[in-house]
């Protein structure tokens, strides 16, 4: 068949078009994705997704099946503010020298950058709610430079249920609320006092004032984490309705203690079920520095027991209390999801959701947090993101918490800041790699008979190595001041085999056959303590 002239001239002209608007659409700067960041304060990998179906979880695996599960996640401190700067920074502690949670993270590093704060100059609107750092740790703004949006602590982003008040600490139960007021009246005169009773010593010498747990029968909202959703869903419409892409964080405060969730989240569970933990002793043959007496919980709640293995019963509530806090977050979770569905903003918004640490539920006769074992440090990371290949996927490759900063850049097309240690784990994400490191690293002090040590754990696909290090100047270190050394070798050392010992009940580090693995990883770690630390080892 033939073209004529004018047809030709007219289909030249409209390939002509095409490539000039896709010559001037590539030149137009690409629409970045939003993020929604999900912090949740002390969540353990107790979840179907990672292969724990103890607890119901229906909608942080909805998430899963949307993204990818890193099973082998690691934090770099098991304790909320070290923890949360190291990952909102991109850096190690040894790098923040945040390693309490009374050190501000801006005073030990005035001029360092934030994921949020890099976003918000990247053109993002940044801001959030709930807890994303540990307030202790930051001004009171929760980090002014990261948000564009003043962070909300609560006003019209806290919408308590109709006919309720706010918590009272974090308690709805009318007599438990009455008896904490008074404990917090009598704090706050003691505080006048010259030589008054700490707030510890005020709530344990006040039964009832502050229990482990609380199971009422109140509506999802009437809790500080069922408010912040509300508040979340209506930032969320605002957010998606404006022209700019937002960086939004919505941290829950659940499952930290006090166990305190809705009545029907502990009625899924029957407590006569409900098992302990396999293993309640220390390892054997493992340095005592390594465990804690779970100081949180007997510390700061009036009515635990005194005894050094708590009650089965007790142990019990306090694991039913956590699945329920769990399962009440949960749907939180999938109320977020639904309302990216119904602003029809789902595909185009990366969802990362990460649990600060892991935590202790009973295993060595330990509870929370604070140590270098497989229950401390390794933690939930679930990323989804718009185009990833490999949806619905789950990854054993060893990854850190210092490597969602580069991640989250690499999805949203940013540059990624070239100060950053951590590693972009969108490679996993597309499946072109399968792993982007050889071991996470987590570390730990410990001032047993006030002399102070620092552990460092590294954990591959299978084994966990812990180096315990003495100080050299536990003046400079105390001071929070970098260069403080450490001995050459290690005070105490740790190995454990998950393969053949996932309870870490022997440490293995002292049998013959050991000795070069052992040797492997000191070398492996002096070198990762070397890249990373103000304070490197035979640094006198």
């Amino acid at each position: 068949m033939k073209i004529y002239v004018p047809a030709l001239l007219s289909l030249l002209i409209l390939i002509t078009a095409v490539e000039r608007a896709s010559a001037l659409a590539a030149a137009q700067p690409k629409i970045r994705p939003n993020v929604l960041f999900i912090p949740i304060d002390d969540l353990k990998p107790m979840l179907a997704c990672y292969g724990d179906d103890s607890i119901k979880t229906p909608n942080i695996d909805r998430l899963a099946e949307r993204g990818m599960v890193f099973l082998n996640n690691h934090c770099q401190q098991a304790v909320c503010g070290p923890s949360r700067a190291s990952l909102m920074t991109g850096l190690y502690p040894d790098t923040t020298r945040i390693y309490d949670l009374s050190t501000k993270m801006r005073d030990m590093n005035p001029d360092i950058l934030t994921i949020p704060q890099y976003f918000r100059q990247m053109g993002y609107e940044t801001t959030g709610l709930g807890k994303t750092y540990d307030s202790r740790c930051v001004d009171k703004m929760l980090d002014e430079p990261s948000w564009s949006i003043p962070y909300s602590k609560h006003g019209e982003n806290m919408l308590i249920a109709k006919g309720y008040e706010s918590p009272q600490y974090a308690f709805q139960d009318p007599e438990t609320r009455r008896l904490n007021k008074a404990a917090d009246d009598l704090y706050r005169q003691e505080k006048k006092k010259k030589e008054g009773r700490s707030e510890k010593e005020t709530i344990l010498s006040s039964p009832g004032s502050r229990p482990a747990f609380e199971c009422c029968d109140v509506p999802d909202d009437a809790y500080y984490d069922g408010a912040r959703t509300a508040g979340a869903m209506k930032l969320l419409e605002k957010l998606a309705a404006a022209d700019k892409p937002f960086f939004l964080s919505v941290g829950y405060q659940k499952p930290h203690l006090p166990f305190v969730a809705p009545k029907k989240y502990w009625d899924l569970y029957d407590p006569a079920e409900i098992e302990l933990a396999d293993y309640m002793k220390q390892p054997e043959g493992a340095p005592s520095i390594g465990y804690q007496p779970g100081w949180e919980l007997r510390g700061m709640y009036s009515d635990v027991p005194k005894d050094d293995m708590l009650p089965e019963e007790y142990q019990r509530n306090l694991i039913h209390g956590y699945m329920a806090c769990v399962s009440y977050i949960d749907a939180q979770i999938g109320r977020l999801l639904n309302q990216l569905d119904e602003l029809g903003i789902a595909d185009s918004t990366i969802i990362c959701l990460w649990g600060d640490h892991g935590w202790h539920l009973g295993d060595h006769n330990m509870w929370c947090k604070h140590s270098n074992f497989e229950q401390g440090t390794r933690s939930p990371l679930i990323m989804a993101a718009p185009g990833m290949k490999a949806k619905g996927m789950k990854t054993q490759a060893p990854t850190e918490f210092v490597d969602i900063f580069p991640t989250l850049c690499d999805l949203a097309g940013l540059e990624i800041p070239s100060h950053l240690p951590g590693k972009s784990l969108a490679v996993l994400m597309d499946g072109k790699a399968e792993k982007v490191r050889e071991f996470a690293l987590s570390q730990y002090p410990r001032t047993p008979s006030g002399k102070v040590y620092m552990g460092y754990a590294l954990r591959d696909e299978r084994y966990r190595y812990v180096a315990w290090y003495k100080v050299l100047d536990e003046k400079v270190y105390k001071a929070k001041r970098p260069g403080f050394g450490m001995e050459t070798e290690p005070a105490f050392i740790e190995l454990y085999d998950y393969k053949k010992d996932p309870l870490e009940t022997r440490n293995i580090s002292g049998s013959p056959e050991q000795a070069q693995r052992v040797a492997v990883y000191e070398k492996a770690l002096q070198q990762k303590i070397a890249e990373i630390a103000p304070c490197k080892v035979n640094d006198q």
